[in-house]
């Protein structure tokens, strides 16, 4: 796009807002990079790299382990040959960025300076003066981030918590009874880590459920055990592969005991029926107090995922929706054609809202259209404008810095376009990065102060 006068002061304006990052993936006391894989090989680089032929396709390791210093070099050793392949995708255009910025590198990363690099990452790791120097360059405010990695609440003065424990609804590459080991794996125990995409096995449960009524016990001590006074809401992912629908006690009576040869019918009756069950307990117990968000439109593949959403699922989500209407949900989707959609059902579901950019649309041209339809067609208490899925707070500030370009490119074009003047524009921006995620979400500016039991609310 060419840069005109108006994009710029637009942009400039822009920068300065404050913002919230309302989806991350951030550890309390270890906000930052602990090396130069957190950055070169964030998992939406590694997708980058394995497309051009790099060998290693899955993430590293994850929390709440760190990768050792021979897995986390052996994997950058293996990315070298490829760098060259994926320099222009946007993700690379990110590492440039936060190796520019913030580290002072401006050369491409190779093998003869990688290693330095790397050791000055590494240096900055554990500095918590600079990772805070970093979320003020970005202007964030507050971040949301998983319970589970909450760290004994450290750096809790600009984090708030969202709850990932049971994925009942997300379809795992070549599983059929996700659902039920879902529930299963949190029966008798506290809020801990998700199962991860393509996790290549399973740990074993404590405990097994073989009748209906371990359904509903391990249903009922899920949603007992949410941490409600600690957090903004859940976080958990509807799968499109997954046909929602009534099922009936003796149908899932019947289909538990074929567990052993479950198959495509078994999976959707056991994920229609524990779904139906959890929000109807859910919106009984906390339906007024926390919201449910979750993820859409990417489905498994052996290591990440892929876009893909059936207009049958959409379909079904309204159903689902307005079956629920003391629940407030919130969906970040993955796949820019069908956002136009959920833009309808969220001016007709006064408890549905949509929230930023997810996975395979945090990419300009995704953003652009994205934020277009919204802003033509929703009212901004409806939107939240930004979350970046960071791993580390460095590619919060890369994510944002590329999402106020966009913003300010679409808020120019409708300015030029007569659509609104800039006072007007301006005022969406602030208020979909800003004031949205307050009202909507329960996130609040950063307290020094701020204690655990007011960390939902966010008093303090």
């Amino acid at each position: 796009m060419y840069r005109s006068e108006l994009f710029e002061e637009i942009f400039g304006q822009i920068m300065e807002m404050p913002i919230m990052d309302a989806h991350t993936h951030l550890v309390g006391g270890n906000l930052g990079a602990r090396g130069l894989h957190d950055i070169l090989l964030y998992h939406m680089a590694i997708s980058d790299l394995y497309a051009a032929g790099c060998p290693s396709g899955a993430r590293l390791t994850q929390y709440p382990q760190w990768p050792t210093i021979d897995e986390a070099h052996s994997r950058i050793r293996e990315a070298l040959p490829y760098l060259k392949y994926v320099r222009g995708t946007w993700i690379s255009s990110g590492v440039r960025k936060i190796l520019s910025d913030l580290y002072g590198f401006d050369e491409p990363v190779c093998e003869d300076n990688w290693e330095s690099l790397d050791a000055m990452i590494r240096e900055r790791a554990d500095d918590t003066a600079w990772q805070r120097e970093i979320v003020d360059r970005t202007k964030i405010r507050r971040i949301c981030t998983e319970y589970a990695r909450r760290e004994d609440y450290k750096d809790r003065d600009i984090l708030q918590y969202s709850l990932e424990w049971a994925f009942f609804t997300r379809s795992q590459w070549g599983e059929y009874d996700t659902a039920l080991y879902e529930v299963e794996r949190c029966w008798g125990r506290l809020p801990e880590s998700p199962t991860p995409i393509g996790s290549g096995g399973r740990a074993p449960a404590d405990r097994t459920i073989s009748t209906l009524s371990d359904v509903h016990e391990a249903i009922q001590w899920y949603v007992d055990h949410i941490p409600a006074d600690e957090i903004l809401g859940i976080a958990t992912h509807l799968s499109t592969d997954i046909d929602y629908r009534y099922v009936s006690d003796s149908e899932m009576e019947s289909a538990l005991s074929s567990r052993a040869s479950a198959g495509q019918a078994e999976r959707d009756i056991y994920a229609s029926y524990v779904n139906e069950a959890f929000m109807t307990a859910f919106e009984k117990k906390l339906g007024d107090k926390i919201g449910y968000q979750f993820s859409f439109a990417a489905e498994p593949l052996p290591f990440e995922t892929a876009s893909r959403l059936s207009q049958k699922t959409i379909a079904q989500l309204a159903d689902m929706i307005s079956r629920h209407p003391g629940i407030r949900f919130q969906c970040h989707v993955a796949s820019r054609h069908a956002n136009q959609s959920l833009c309808t059902l969220c001016r007709e579901l006064p408890n549905f809202s949509l929230i930023g950019y997810w996975w395979h649309n945090f990419f300009p041209s995704s953003i652009r259209q994205v934020m277009e339809e919204r802003m033509e067609m929703l009212p901004t208490n409806k939107y939240v404008g930004y979350f970046s899925d960071a791993y580390c707070i460095e590619w919060s500030y890369a994510k944002a810095n590329m999402v106020k370009n966009e913003l300010a490119a679409v808020i120019t074009d409708k300015i030029e376009r007569g659509h609104f003047d800039m006072k007007t524009g301006l005022g969406i921006a602030a208020e979909t990065l800003y004031e949205t995620p307050q009202t909507l979400l329960g996130m609040v500016p950063a307290n020094r102060n701020t204690s655990p039991s007011t960390l939902r609310s966010g008093g303090g």
